[in-house]
């Protein structure tokens, strides 16, 4: 009977020590989050806390965005890109409280081509900025949006 408690008392304290892990590893994702880049109040600021700087504009950054978003609060974007060594892709949106939409780390080998769907508060400039080789190239389309989703 003894044997049977002890068995008991140990599997509860190990899924007490799995969930407590469980509990932790969010914080260890997160723990690249660049702060200062998705709190930026406006893209330039943003950009150069990303990325240090702005980007060039560059025919090998394919940016595919609505002409006309009829509802804001969900807005379908891709971007992909030929180039090589890519090492992230971010998507900013101009106009939004917070400009810095998304950034997706791309690793080695892997075909930098990532959809999305973001939230946009009125018409605006959708910018995509790929880091490749260590120089920021760029893809930039206005939007225009008939209904905010960004609580207009």
């Amino acid at each position: 009977m003894s044997m049977n408690r002890r068995t008991v008392v140990k599997a509860i304290a190990a899924s007490g020590a799995l969930m407590g892990m469980g509990a932790l590893m969010p914080r260890v994702a997160l723990a690249a989050w660049n702060k200062d880049a998705f709190t930026a109040k406006d893209q330039a600021s943003a950009m150069n806390a990303l990325y240090g700087g702005s980007a060039e504009a560059s025919a090998n950054v394919m940016l595919k965005a609505p002409a006309i978003a009829e509802n804001g609060a969900v807005v379908p974007l891709s971007v992909s890109s030929d180039l090589t060594d890519i090492e992230s892709i971010a998507i900013f949106i101009e106009n939004n409280p917070t400009p810095l939409a998304a950034q997706f780390m791309v690793p080695a080998g892997t075909t930098a081509d990532f959809s999305t769907r973001v939230r946009m508060g009125k018409t605006t400039n959708v910018t995509a900025v790929v880091k490749a080789g260590g120089k920021n190239y760029s893809a930039t389309s206005e939007v225009k949006v008939t209904i905010g989703g960004c609580g207009g």
